[in-house]
C-alpha cells in the first residue's frame, strides 16, 4: 500500500515560523485520512524525521519560507526544488535545516518519489511567544486544499472530519491554547529576564 506523509515543519514559539505546524493541527481537526496517511508535527526535529520520511512514498510539507516574496504570499513548489526554498530560518546554530534532511534521505536511498511544498511569506519572525500574523493565519484554509487536493490526485482521498493522531503537539501549545494565553505586553517582558536588569538609580 503507498503511504503519504503530510508534515508541518517550523518553531511555533517564533511567530510566523510556526505557519507549517499549525496547518498539520488545522488539518487533522478538519478532515479525515485513512490509516495510510501520517500527519506530524515535525516541529524542528531535523534528522530526527528521516524514518518518517523512509515509509512515505508522497509527502506534503507546510512550511514558512523566505520566497523574497511578499509578506503573507502562498506559493507552492514541487519535485526536485522543493529542497531548495525549505525554512526561513534557522533558529540556532545547532538545528538542521530540513534541506538537510531531504538531501540525506536521497542519499540514503529513500526520499519520497513525490513532494510538494506548500509555504507562505513569513511577516514576522523575531517575536518570541508570538502567533501567527493575521495575513499569514488566513492562508491556512487556502494551503489545506491544496494539500487536499494534490494528495486526492494522487489516490489519498480525505473526507470532512478529523484524523486521530498522536504525533501533533500537546494540545496546551496548539494554536488556540498557545496564542490566548500569551500575556498582554505590560505583564510580561519582551526584551529579556527583568530579574537580571540593573536597578535604575
Amino acid at each position: 500500500m503507498a503511504r503519504a506523509l503530510i508534515l508541518g515543519i517550523g518553531n511555533v514559539l517564533w511567530a510566523d515560523e510556526g505557519f507549517g505546524v499549525r496547518c498539520v493541527e488545522h488539518l487533522a481537526e478538519q478532515m479525515a485520512f485513512g490509516p495510510e496517511v501520517t500527519l506530524l508535527d515535525g516541529g524542528t526535529q531535523g534528522l530526527y524525521l528521516l524514518p518518517f520520511l523512509e515509509e512515505a512514498d508522497v509527502m506534503v510539507v507546510f512550511d514558512a519560507v523566505d520566497y523574497g516574496l511578499e509578506p503573507g504570499t502562498m506559493k507552492t513548489v514541487e519535485g526536485d526544488e522543493v529542497p531548495s526554498f525549505l525554512g526561513a530560518k534557522k533558529m540556532s546554530l545547532h538545528q538542521t535545516g530540513f534541506q538537510d534532511v531531504i538531501s540525506t534521505a536521497e542519499l540514503m536511498g529513500y526520499k519520497p518519489a513525490e513532494l510538494l511544498l506548500i509555504g507562505v511569506q513569513p511577516v514576522e519572525l523575531e517575536d518570541y511567544g508570538g502567533g501567527l500574523r493575521p495575513i499569514v493565519a488566513a492562508q491556512i484554509p487556502a494551503a489545506l486544499q491544496i494539500a487536499r487536493d494534490w494528495l486526492a490526485a494522487r489516490g489519498f482521498h480525505a473526507t470532512d472530519g478529523r484524523t486521530e493522531t498522536n504525533d501533533l503537539a500537546d494540545a496546551a501549545i496548539r494554536q488556540d491554547a498557545y496564542e490566548a494565553g500569551r500575556p498582554s505586553e505590560d505583564a510580561a517582558c519582551r526584551t529579556g529576564d527583568d530579574r537580571f536588569f540593573p536597578e535604575e538609580a
